[in-house]
């Protein structure tokens, strides 16, 4: 069996989830870790059982491709630091701090012909991934990620933090060019934004509904889907998908499906169609595990991986463009209430 030589940059909070799954991945050679933070790095690397690099061009000497997880204002030096080294890359999201440095790794991937995977890991949701054998072309969705106050990541504001991984996916479905954006939020608890909602309307007439929040009182992460004859509900937090559609009397169930129920029938015209109710067989996958072994998989067969540097960058451009929409409208209230004043 063909192994890759990976090692992983940043072991912290994200960074020792992905050295705990990638020791156990049978396509990866785990040859080490390297962390500034030097203590943290020896505690990980003896938890695994893995070497402890003093310095990052040491690991980098001895791998082939690498795992960066560490803050994401550090992620264009590290990632074109690796690459002109010749390294595969995987970049945690977002892919970074700014569109201009997601050009640049865009750039020198293409010029060394290396491999670039943007951790955007709800691609690989399980719920998500039941949906891969339906036509999907929708003409609403609705997203809710909210999630319980924690400190870490309130460094940038909830849309690059949080809202980011439904962007992702909306972007993924949706394939049309953006019409129109329209956002507002709010700084709760924290210096950035803490809850937001964003409007887009696309091209092909698509709308998305996209609502984040880090001061609930509950985790939710929902998905809807809205589109001619069907009704997609996603919860990638419980990994369970239900389908509402209208489909001719005549067709068969999905043999995809794990149940479906008849709801009822209609007649339009001559025609007669029947209501069912599906829900898709998901199956048991870690998402984490499985974008490792995308990203590995890419390298060892030469293909294309998963979510590309392209696809990271699209996400975090809609992204900057929500919180200027927010901080445009946040400042229009701060000039309407000193006028009041």
């Amino acid at each position: 069996m063909e192994k890759v030589n990976i090692g992983i940059i940043g072991v912290g909070y994200l960074g020792s989830i992905h050295a705990k799954i990638l020791a156990k991945i049978p396509t990866a050679n785990f040859v080490g870790v390297y962390d500034i933070n030097e203590q943290r790095a020896k505690q990980i690397s003896n938890e695994i059982g893995v070497r402890n690099f003093s310095t990052l061009d040491e690991l980098l000497d001895n791998v082939e491709a690498v795992v960066i997880a560490t803050p994401t204002t550090t992620h264009k030096e590290i990632a074109l630091h690796c690459l002109m080294r010749g390294i595969h890359t995987f970049i945690e999201k977002p892919i970074t701090d700014n569109v201009a440095g997601a050009d640049e790794i865009i750039k020198v991937a293409k010029e060394k012909n290396l491999k670039v995977q943007v951790g955007h890991v709800e691609r690989f949701n399980p719920a998500l991934l039941s949906i891969s054998n339906y036509e999907i072309n929708p003409v609403f969705i609705e997203t809710h990620r909210l999630a319980q106050f924690k400190p870490r990541g309130t460094d940038v504001a909830v849309v690059l933090d949080l809202m980011i991984h439904d962007i992702d996916i909306i972007l993924n479905l949706v394939k049309s060019e953006i019409e129109e954006i329209r956002a507002s939020g709010v700084e709760v608890i924290s210096d950035s934004i803490d809850i937001a909602n964003a409007r887009i309307q696309f091209k092909n007439g698509c709308t998305a509904n996209i609502t984040a929040s880090r001061i609930s009182r509950k985790n939710e992460r929902k998905m809807r889907i809205f589109q001619k004859d069907a009704y997609i509900s996603i919860d990638f937090l419980q990994g369970i998908t239900e389908i509402f559609r209208l489909v001719d009397e005549d067709k068969s169930s999905d043999e995809s499906s794990t149940s479906t129920v008849l709801l009822g029938k209609i007649e339009e015209g001559t025609k007669k169609r029947k209501i069912i109710y599906e829900q898709p067989k998901v199956k048991d996958v870690n998402p984490i595990e499985a974008e490792l072994v995308a990203f590995i998989d890419s390298i060892i067969y030469d293909k294309p991986t998963v979510v590309s540097p392209e696809d990271g960058k699209l996400s975090l451009e809609v992204a900057f463009k929500i919180v200027e929409e927010i901080e445009r409208q946040q400042k229009i209230v701060k000039e309407k209430m000193s006028l009041d004043i």
